[in-house]
């Protein structure tokens, strides 16, 4: 099969492309621009466990080098603190904080290094067109070129080229929040923690400032303001700056200013995600970000959804009802998401009211912000695809465990059967996995469990499986008993979990979580090629 056509080389269409390569799939990245990235300290993306463990399993040595993970979190309401909450390790999980034009770079740098990603710079697509194999399309540059992919994914952002060629509507709410932004490098009194700081007195009309913490103690501040306020001149948002390091520091400490901005934010939901063998992703399917939810975020995530699925359709081991379900899970999953956006907004912005009279609202009101920003409850928790396609039916040996069905699994330690360990987390990605959990094997000797218990018919299960599947073993799982058997997506979300094993279950799951046909069939009986790049023809004279 020809390679997909990625459109677009932000962080989303690199990820996908490196998604792609990680399990044998070609791809040409089509970037509209020259290649080098703006640098706006400014411009900075929160990454949450999830989405930060995709960007460094795609990047290799990861994209953290240049953000920070926060070690704290701080609520202030007025002069009073309210909250402090403990990040890392030990603690709740830290989200990862750098400027997007850092990720952008290394996704790149990883991708230059993959023979299966073409990256091509000065490539603005014009032209789409679909037919029953694949995808031709036609792109402006210094030569105008045509492109054969067998898919085509538009990762081009608020404005799509792919969405409009498509006719697809776009509809939402503009300038839902907007927010005066600075770079600035400074010493604050809580290094290295986040503060959320509403309705701070030392700025009357001022609903909310938060500074988060950057690498090599840049922090960046927004100020969030009035919806239809005046213009914000370069002089008041230095006044700005001023007044707020100010008061948090009992006087304006010395500080460098790098970068600002203002940052209108919208919320708009793409109609359709798919159409045939065309898809949208990232900010092209969908914008967010008020109320701390984050867009790089959930376009990962699009990725981490839609690369497995165009991998074992390019492969052809899924059906079109595999494809079909990105669409079904992920636009549910963000129109939940602005959803409950849509719902909070009026009760966290809008001043006096019953909120005034309520005991303990604003406390309430402060943890839904702080779950928001730290990627917990309804505005910023991964999502849990409860009502999947993909979901196996009911068999004799199905259970539950402290995972529901759809949800993230835990990064719990597993060992493969050639004694290799590490975390679940690092094995996706690449196929189907198939835990056992197993308590001993943890202290026991490889030579001890291999061929001991259940594993030899396990082996023999997963082996004749009708996708690429990984067997591995965990000393535990939470809510999981002895000889449980958990099937894993390759993005990390359980598909089911089973009391022992039965091969009939383990293969009639296999094929739901692939859609539920049999292999081959998602490519129209086509003949699969050899990995290679697009093809690609310079217009006539």
């Amino acid at each position: 099969m020809d390679p997909v056509i990625v459109v677009g080389a932000g962080p989303v269409g690199l990820a996908l492309a490196l998604a792609l390569a990680d399990q044998d799939v070609p791809s040409v990245v089509l970037d509209e621009t020259g290649g080098k990235e703006e640098i706006r300290p400014a411009r900075s993306v929160v990454l949450r466990p999830d989405t930060a463990a995709l960007a460094e399993r795609l990047c290799g040595s990861g994209p953290g080098e240049e953000g920070a993970r926060w070690s704290g979190w701080r609520s202030m309401r007025r002069r009073t603190e309210v909250r402090r909450l403990a990040l890392g390790a030990d603690e709740a999980p830290a989200p990862l904080h750098l400027p997007q034009h850092a990720l952008t770079r290394a996704l790149r740098a990883a991708a230059d290094g993959r023979s299966l990603v073409r990256l091509v710079t000065e490539s603005r697509l014009d032209t789409l067109e679909q037919d029953r194999s694949g995808v031709t399309a036609h792109t402006r540059g210094p030569s105008g070129t045509w492109w054969r992919g067998s898919y085509l994914v538009g990762c081009d952002g608020a404005r799509s080229t792919v969405r409009k060629l498509l006719g697809i509507r776009f509809p939402g709410r503009t300038a839902v929040e907007r927010h005066a932004v600075a770079a600035l490098r400074a010493e604050l009194p809580w290094p290295g923690e986040a503060l959320l700081h509403r309705r701070p007195v030392f700025l009357p009309g001022t609903e909310e400032i938060t500074a988060r913490p950057l690498a090599e103690g840049v922090w960046r501040l927004d100020w969030l303001l009035p919806p239809r306020g005046d213009l914000v001149t370069p002089e008041t948002l230095v006044a700005r700056v001023r007044d707020t390091l100010g008061a948090w520091c009992g006087g304006t400490p010395p500080y460098e200013l790098l970068d600002t901005g203002v940052h209108t934010l919208h919320h708009r939901l793409a109609r359709s995600w798919r159409a045939e063998r065309t898809f949208l992703a990232g900010d092209a399917a969908h914008l967010l970000g008020a109320l701390g939810t984050q867009g790089v975020d959930e376009g990962l995530r699009d990725v981490d959804n839609l690369a497995w699925k165009l991998a074992f359709a390019w492969h052809g081991r899924a059906s079109s009802a595999l494809l079909d379900s990105y669409e079904d899970e992920r636009r549910t999953a963000v129109a939940a998401r602005l959803r409950a956006a849509d719902q909070c907004l009026p009760i966290l912005r809008s001043g006096g009211g019953l909120r005034t009279y309520l005991p303990g609202a604003a406390r309430g009101h402060d943890q839904m912000l702080t779950d928001a920003h730290l990627g917990q409850g309804p505005l910023g928790a991964p999502p849990v695809y409860a009502h999947s396609a993909l979901t196996p039916g009911g068999c004799p040996t199905r259970t539950a465990v402290a995972t529901p069905e759809g949800a993230p699994v835990e990064d719990v330690r597993v060992t493969s059967p050639d004694g290799t360990g590490g975390l679940l987390r690092e094995r996706l990605g690449r196929g189907l996995l198939v835990v056992l959990v197993a308590p001993g094997t943890g202290v026991w000797e490889r030579r001890h469990w291999v061929g001991a218990g259940v594993m030899p018919r396990l082996a023999a299960a997963v082996e004749g499986l009708p996708v690429a599947a990984e067997l591995l073993v965990t000393e535990g799982y939470p809510g999981a008993p002895a000889h449980s058997v958990l099937m894993v997506r390759p993005d990390g979300h359980l598909a089911a979990a089973f009391s022992g094993v039965r091969a009939e279950d383990l293969h009639a799951a296999a094929c739901a979580v692939g859609g539920g046909s049999a292999p081959g069939s998602a490519d129209d009986g086509h003949a699969k090629r050899r990995p290679g790049v697009a093809e690609e023809r310079a217009d006539p004279d």
